[in-house]
């Protein structure tokens, strides 16, 4: 029985012309031998698994080929070329940094130096993993690396170049490897089915590079697993069931259901998903993505960013043409959201779901202008504009640059109309259902004669002079009635009104927070005290005092100081035990 042979090394590429995805390094190097212009230390970067070391080894095979052909290429028939083929060169030796990453392994590299190639014209040193060094032997590595004999060249690859110490980059020609692009892998790819008696789905071979993220390596030893499993004949559901992969229906099933708004389809078809055992993140990705390629299916100029098969690719183009560009970016925006913020949700199967609720809700026709102006809608009292000069009305003006008093102005009803009636009226005036009253007598509005004469009733002015001393008497006497307004009552008593011309007062208070206190209770003080004073032309201006804004906190001795002065007999506690001030 003859040994198996893994296709990654069964068609790792042999010379230049049959490295996949990286053509424009190919003929630099391939240019570089036929000019005769070598580097003597080469950095290979890039991914695992697009031919970073495959490169390496046919680089350094073609510069000692012996009779190389007229593209640039090894002969394979000469003597080094036969024995590099047979893993018996002398010429090219190759260390793998992640396991010989001592001090004591670059001096040995560096003995081997110093002997010239018994064949041909180079001595090559591929170092693989060179990023693995360890500082030390970075260093160690420096001289030589710098000034090698003119026989030496060196080969380094690494996956991870920003590991690697800016002195060893600068002495070398740094060649990136670009990750494979599926198109390139789906056709290697055919090429190795073909060589393997093996029939493959065109679809099926997408799936593969798509999962194999831009790496051949990765891509073969995909294949040959699909290929055991599948007993040579590669098809696209085989390939999803092996490699666990989500497949393209479920996404085209949950589009249906969000254009056409069915929430219950759209949770059913995640519970589905789930219960294949596929991650939720893992799907929300995918459905992000999905999203992505939609969109990007819409226009032809953008086609190109969209890699895969050619059936799939008809599929897309036919839903794209069903998705408005607005919708296509709130999926986007709301998925990526969900997959940002799935991590730290505690109920992530929840979050999933309201997130597919938001997506069905996209695509649901708007209700017309119209019609909503047929409905009747009771808006929050904050969101509404105030009308000038009406009942219960409190008009605030505010100069950002200096304070100024906040005017609270109210209009009294009539003896013959409670507060509460007065209410009614003024929000039924306003065209707005009143504060405090049920929908029943919202629908059972009152006859017109009444309301208008309520409204009458209401713009009667009744005058009644009182002095300063009355105003604040009954300002002392509301805060003995509050209960519950703790904040409220301490300011009333901490500050107390003054009497100004026109029936209106101004209270000076502390702070802005006591300042919106008092605004927010005005109706309730205005009402109690014009009821009181039996004048509904009483008027408030709230402001906080300049001294008060500018004063700084006091220190330990003015606190005493004003204590004392309440207290005389705070100063003998302080002489009887000896007291001081800090």
């Amino acid at each position: 029985m003859d040994n198996y042979i893994v296709s990654a090394r069964k068609y790792r590429p042999s010379t230049f012309q049959s490295v996949v995805g990286q053509k424009a390094l190919t003929i630099t190097l391939k240019n570089a031998i036929q000019s005769n212009k070598l580097a003597h230390a080469y950095l290979f970067c890039g991914p695992r698994g697009v031919g970073k070391t495959s490169c390496a080894r046919i680089f350094a095979k073609t510069i000692n080929c012996l009779t190389p052909t007229i593209e640039g290429e090894a002969c394979n028939s000469c003597e080094s070329c036969v024995a590099f083929n047979e893993q018996r060169s002398y010429n090219i030796h190759e260390l793998d940094a992640a396991s010989n990453n001592s001090v004591d392994d670059i001096r040995s590299l560096i003995d081997q130096v110093r002997i010239p190639p018994p064949i041909s014209k180079y001595k090559v040193f591929i170092i693989d993993e060179v990023h693995m060094l360890s500082s030390a032997a970075f260093n160690a590595f420096l001289k030589t690396l710098e000034e090698p004999p003119h026989h030496a060249v060196f080969i380094l690859a690494t996956t991870e170049k920003h590991k690697v110490l800016p002195t060893i980059l600068s002495r070398c020609q740094i060649y990136d490897f670009s990750r494979i692009s599926i198109a390139d892998m789906v056709e290697h790819l055919q090429y190795v089915a073909t060589g393997e008696n093996v029939t493959a789905e065109l679809d099926a071979l997408n799936v593969i590079a798509q999962k194999a993220d831009g790496g051949m390596r990765d891509a073969l030893s995909i294949f040959d697993q699909v290929a055991s499993f599948t007993n040579g004949h590669i098809t696209y559901q085989a390939v999803i069931n092996n490699l666990n992969v989500l497949d393209y229906e479920y996404y085209f099933r949950l589009t249906a259901a969000i254009l056409k708004g069915e929430v219950r389809e759209a949770v059913l078809i995640l519970n589905e998903v789930l219960l294949k055992g596929f991650d939720g993140q893992h799907f929300i990705t995918g459905l992000a993505g999905h999203f992505r390629d939609l969109l990007v299916c819409k226009d032809e100029s953008t086609l190109v960013l969209f890699e895969v098969g050619a059936s799939i690719r008809e599929r897309y183009m036919l839903i794209a043409k069903a998705c408005s560009d607005q919708l296509l970016f709130k999926a986007i925006e709301l998925a990526n959201n969900c997959d940002l913020n799935y991590r730290l949700s505690r109920n992530k199967r929840l979050l999933l779901e309201l997130t597919l609720i938001q997506l069905c809700q996209l695509n649901m026709p708007t209700t017309s202008t119209e019609d909503a102006k047929k409905k009747r809608v009771i808006e929050p009292i904050a969101s509404q504009e105030q009308p000038q000069q009406s009942p219960n009305t409190v008009s605030q003006k505010v100069d950002s640059s200096t304070p100024q008093p906040q005017v609270v102005t109210t209009q009294m009803p009539s003896t013959s109309i409670t507060s509460e009636q007065s209410s009614t009226v003024s929000a039924k005036k306003n065209g707005r259902p009143p504060i405090g009253t049920s929908l029943k007598e919202i629908v059972a509005e009152k006859p017109k004669e009444q309301f208008e004469r309520q409204v009458n009733e209401t713009a009667q002015e009744i005058i009644t002079p009182f002095t300063e001393e009355d105003l604040v008497n009954s300002w002392d006497a509301y805060t003995q009635i509050i209960d519950k307004k703790v904040f409220l009552k301490t300011t009333m008593i901490n500050c107390k009104p003054v009497l100004q011309e026109d029936y209106s007062f101004e209270v000076a208070v502390h702070n802005p927070p006591q300042q919106e206190e008092l605004i927010n209770g005005a109706i309730d003080i205005l009402t109690y005290l014009r009821q009181q004073l039996n004048n509904n032309k009483i008027q408030m201006r709230v402001r906080v005092s300049e001294t008060n804004e500018k004063q700084l906190a006091y220190t330990s001795s003015e606190k005493y100081e004003y204590l004392l002065s309440v207290n005389p007999a705070l100063g003998k506690l302080r002489d009887e035990f000896n007291l001081t001030i800090d």
